[in-house]
């Protein structure tokens, strides 16, 4: 099916959602800025633009700041494009493509010439970050929580034209990863392996999803290292990758771990990696998330007795907490517009939440699997210096091969992660689609 195909069937969704929402909760009109440019402080640069992801929700543009959308029920979106007159910047082109036609358009040259088309009559409310031209306005209500619950309920479950972009950004990122992956093997150092991807992907830092990691390795062990060192090692051991794309502003989030040598190291590598194909296969609607994210912890605790790392009972070690030492983090979570997509933590329309267990408190996706969902699967096994501390010192401390942590410790830590969309079947790989094992 065809991009504009697929974006005609998106749009009625996507409006019915809203507009079931807004009549459900009393609004006549909906008002949705895409956001603005932010100054620095004291300065006049700005940082990069990040745009409403409910704006995008509807109009596939990124960088098209201060024009917004009204949504009234029985009538098109009307876009309020934002196009001015400026020669010290790059403006944004005349409207086109295939999504066009599903809007009424109107130019603005003026930021406040959005006034001029906003309803006079019925109940208004307004979602965004609040600010000019905006401020004086009395809108019944500003970001209503009820109507955003029930908005962020739904987004979860994805049309088929938001699994097309999604696969559209895996495929861009699979491009850069396999353009890192030789620089890595090419010696090459982080700022220049960052570079390669950026080249090889199209997009540059402020277009990309969100800062890529890219870790040479002890540097690897640091969850969001974003330094980017010039200078590359004298020695590279190994290469952790957290790298996504944008494709209509939707995101990909994929991760890859390499070793330049064949060692244990190496060898732990594989080992994860084939754990990780294997929770991928149990993605299909109805089966828990969190049970997943569980049962990976079992299987931490089994790597760690393979590699002679701790000598305890898989199951004590989980027992006792030894294995969050390894794997601190969540298994993964909802993608889509967001990197970390709403939601996660929903039990419901309304919004109550369903909070993870008290000993997995960064799990951020708590939801049962259901068809429609795009979700990262992102095992991982690191050696932190503070965590490797207090384990250390903890009552468990003499159950760990210090000397074999001691070997692996240079190599900071490995993650694999792949986006999956849960089918009504069982589940579709986006990210293996484009980057093979």
């Amino acid at each position: 099916m065809s991009m504009e195909e697929l974006f005609k069937n998106h749009i009625a969704t996507i409006s019915d959602r809203y507009f079931q929402a807004m009549e459900k909760h009393g609004f006549d009109h909906l008002l949705i800025p895409a956001g603005s440019l932010h100054g620095v402080f004291l300065d006049d640069n700005k940082y990069p633009f990040k745009a409403n992801f409910h704006f995008n929700s509807f109009v596939p543009l990124t960088q098209i700041h201060d024009s917004c959308l009204m949504l009234t029920p029985g009538k098109k979106p009307l876009l309020c494009y934002y196009q001015p007159v400026d020669f010290w910047h790059l403006v944004a082109g005349d409207p086109a493509g295939f999504w066009v036609e599903h809007f009424d358009i109107k130019m603005m040259r003026q930021k406040d010439e959005v006034r001029a088309v906003m309803p006079s009559t019925g109940n208004i409310a307004f979602i965004g970050e609040m600010g000019a031209p905006y401020q004086d306005d009395d809108f019944d209500a500003i970001n209503p929580l009820g109507l955003i619950h029930e908005i962020n309920w739904h987004r979860a479950r994805k049309t088929a034209y938001e699994v097309e972009c999604a696969s559209r950004a895996n495929q861009m990122a699979a491009a850069g990863h396999l353009a890192a992956k030789e620089m890595f093997y090419n010696q090459g150092s982080e700022l220049e392996i960052h570079l390669a991807y950026q080249l090889a992907t199209g997009q540059n830092e402020s277009e990309l999803p969100y800062g890529s990691i890219v870790a040479l390795n002890q540097n690897a062990s640091i969850l969001h290292y974003v330094n980017y060192e010039a200078q590359a090692p004298q020695e590279h051991r190994t290469f952790l990758i957290d790298a996504g794309a944008r494709y209509n502003g939707y995101a990909s989030d994929v991760t890859r771990t390499y070793a330049y040598q064949q060692n244990q190291f190496a060898e732990l590598i594989t080992d994860l990696d084939r754990i990780q194909q294997a929770i991928n296969q149990k993605v299909k609607p109805g089966h828990s998330y969190v049970d997943l994210h569980i049962d990976y912890h079992l299987d931490v605790a089994k790597l760690l007795n393979k590699h002679d790392i701790c000598d305890m009972s898989p199951e004590s070690q989980l027992e006792t907490g030894i294995t969050s030492g390894f794997f601190p983090h969540g298994l993964g979570h909802q993608i889509g517009l967001q990197v970390h997509d709403v939601g996660g933590h929903q039990a419901n329309i309304e919004g109550d939440t369903a909070p993870p267990p008290a000993e997995h408190p960064f799990l951020r996706n708590t939801r049962p699997m259901e068809a429609g969902q795009i979700l990262t699967i992102e095992p991982g096994l690191y050696f932190i210096d503070s965590l490797l501390a207090d384990l250390k010192a903890s009552e468990h401390g003499n159950s760990i091969n210090w000397n074999t942590i001691a070997e692996l410790m240079p190599y900071g830590g490995i993650r694999i992660e792949d986006d999956v969309l849960v089918t009504a079947t069982g589940h579709r790989n986006l990210t293996r689609e484009h980057l093979p094992d």
